[in-house]
């Protein structure tokens, strides 16, 4: 009895959970407007072919402090007018598509090319873009204090309009120069292989004054549309979708679109990174290691659909003399989540990987995933194995359950005796209960303990399959082409819903009244529909789990009941 109302617990407190993590992903307000989406429109402006949506002079970028040398904030406008966009430049590597706007050398879209959108779809997902209805931009640029600088607003001279990969890097020069004296050669490095982008800004001073400046970095985006309704598996609603930074001192941080507007970020840092997260991919800006920037979130006003940026501005002026140079070299990580690959790029970048509040079994979970799927080189088969290794660790502990509950199964008859001899008196039968417990050295909550550590690790493993895009596109066997996808053809569910089913003859179930038993009875069928739905990676995991419980569970009931010292 106590064990099938802990069954019945856990079950429905794993219910409640879903729920409520559905129901805080379908209070989220709307995150993109319908209007701009039929319309097409930026700021509430028809956009012009080939026009970037951005604002006239440079709104939302962080406004830097007055600091020694007077160099002024870039003041956010009230009103965003189109800029017409300059040339298009295409570069392309083995894993990255961009083009570069020569208006500013802002790159204005990311195609990663070896993460289709789709498992049959040849089409690479878009990153970065220049969809107005899901806009999404890396910029960067210089301001000055009284002086020139070329803004991501500046016009930039190219050489070219593509560039590909040939060796093991290619770069991108673009040149501005000013009537002062003052030139800029801003040139954008990628190499094979690799998702970060260098983006170097290489100041010449010539005129006859000093040049006072800092240089700014910022990204700007539409929020991405999420699928209304309400939904349990729907990863692009239920996974962190914002801004998000990392400082040495408060380590990573994050933040929702809505709370933008009302609490934006204000803060200085030293070193550390600025990105935009969405599942599986992000965008980040890193800058040299002990720089000072004033790290900024804001919303962008009269923009429609709504945008949001994040960025840093230099908050030490620097000043080049005349006949000077001077340069700063940033990075932008644009790519997966990689995690094996994010810690060497930036401190706590791989924090981006957010597993909530199950990270510390999250982390050794994929750790071992990763390990088992280096040796048998299938994802699928680094679940079971995993799943192998956590019926090993607790196979002490799921032993005192199995052996408990074989011990009760097998003192079902004298339960039944003492029901009909204490009738409705349930008092007096539960006394009589725990005396025979204790007489046959029976812990009635024996059973408990291990059905409570399976949720924590079944929600962990949930959590490694839902934010992994090492398990993105994954193919296990036969039908199961995608593991982080639902079973197409809801066979594992129904496997699932066949072994549960079979642990419950296996299991006692004293003292249960019509109601609790119909529902105990229901739960497979529960389980089964409610894991149609969820992905195949991990219903994989809790069939193995359950038919290799089955099977410890069948062979300890069968030799207590063969009478075999416990």
């Amino acid at each position: 009895m106590p064990n099938t109302r802990v069954l019945l617990f856990v079950a429905w407190l794993f219910v409640a959970y879903l729920l409520w993590q559905a129901w805080g992903d379908f209070n989220q307000p709307a995150t993109a407007s319908a209007s701009a989406l039929t319309t097409g429109a930026v700021d509430g402006t028809p956009a012009a072919p080939g026009a970037t949506p951005e604002a006239g002079s440079a709104e939302g970028v962080p406004a830097a402090p007055t600091v020694a040398g007077e160099v002024p904030g870039v003041a956010a406008t009230t009103s965003a007018a189109v800029v017409p966009a300059g040339r298009r430049v295409t570069v392309e590597t083995d894993v990255l598509r961009l083009v570069i706007d020569s208006r500013g050398g802002t790159i204005v879209s990311a195609e990663l090319l070896d993460y289709p959108v789709t498992l049959k779809s040849e089409q690479p997902v878009e990153l970065l873009s220049d969809d107005p209805a899901r806009l999404f931009h890396a910029r960067s640029g210089l301001v000055s204090s009284g002086g020139v600088a070329p803004d991501h607003t500046a016009l930039y001279q190219v050489e070219q309009d593509r560039y590909v990969l040939a060796g093991d890097s290619v770069e991108v020069p673009l040149t501005w120069t000013d009537p002062s004296g003052v030139s800029v050669r801003k040139t954008i490095t990628l190499r094979r292989g690799d998702y970060t982008v260098e983006v170097r800004h290489q100041l010449r001073n010539d005129s006859g004054a000093p040049w006072v400046g800092t240089v700014y970095r910022q990204l700007q985006r539409v929020p991405l549309r999420t699928r209304a309704g309400f939904s349990f598996t729907d990863a692009t609603a239920i996974t962190f979708h914002g801004p998000a930074w990392y400082s040495p001192e408060e380590r990573y941080e994050k933040q929702q679109f809505d709370d933008v507007a009302s609490a934006p970020l204000r803060r200085d840092i030293t070193g550390g990174w600025a990105g935009m997260l969405q599942h599986y991919f992000l965008a980040a800006w890193i800058p040299q290691a002990g720089q000072a920037n004033r790290y900024e979130t804001s919303q962008v006003a009269n923009s429609q659909p709504t945008r949001f940026t994040i960025g840093q501005v230099g908050t030490t002026a620097t000043t080049v003399a005349p006949g000077e140079e001077w340069s700063d070299t940033s990075r932008l990580w644009v790519g997966p989540k990689l995690q094996n690959v994010l810690p060497d790029v930036a401190p706590g970048l791989e924090l981006t990987v957010d597993y909530g509040i199950f990270t510390f079994l999250a982390k050794p979970l994929f750790w071992a995933l990763d390990k088992f799927h280096s040796l048998v080189g299938n994802w699928g088969l680094a679940i079971i194995l995993v799943t192998l290794l956590i019926k090993a660790v607790f196979f002490k502990l799921s032993e005192a359950q199995y052996r408990s509950m074989a011990k009760m199964r097998k003192l079902q008859p004298r339960m039944a005796q003492l029901k009909e001899r204490y009738g409705d008196d349930r008092q007096k039968m539960n006394l009589a209960m725990m005396d025979l417990y204790k007489k046959e050295k029976i812990n009635p909550l024996g059973g408990c303990l291990p059905i409570l550590v399976q949720i924590p690790v079944f929600i962990a493993l949930y959590w490694v399959l839902l934010e992994s895009v090492e398990l993105r596109h994954a193919p296990f066997f036969g039908w199961i082409q995608d593991l982080s996808a639902r079973d197409p053809y809801y066979i594992l569910p129904v496997l699932n819903g066949a072994v549960m089913w079979l642990t419950q003859k296996l299991s006692p179930s004293p003292g249960m009244d019509p109601i609790q038993r119909r529902i105990f009875q229901f739960m497979p069928i529960m389980f089964s529909v409610m894991f149609a739905f969820f992905p195949a990676g991990l219903v994989l995991y809790w069939t193995t789990n359950g038919a290799l419980g089955l099977l410890q569970q069948w062979f300890i009931t069968k030799r207590i009941e063969a009478g075999e010292k416990a």
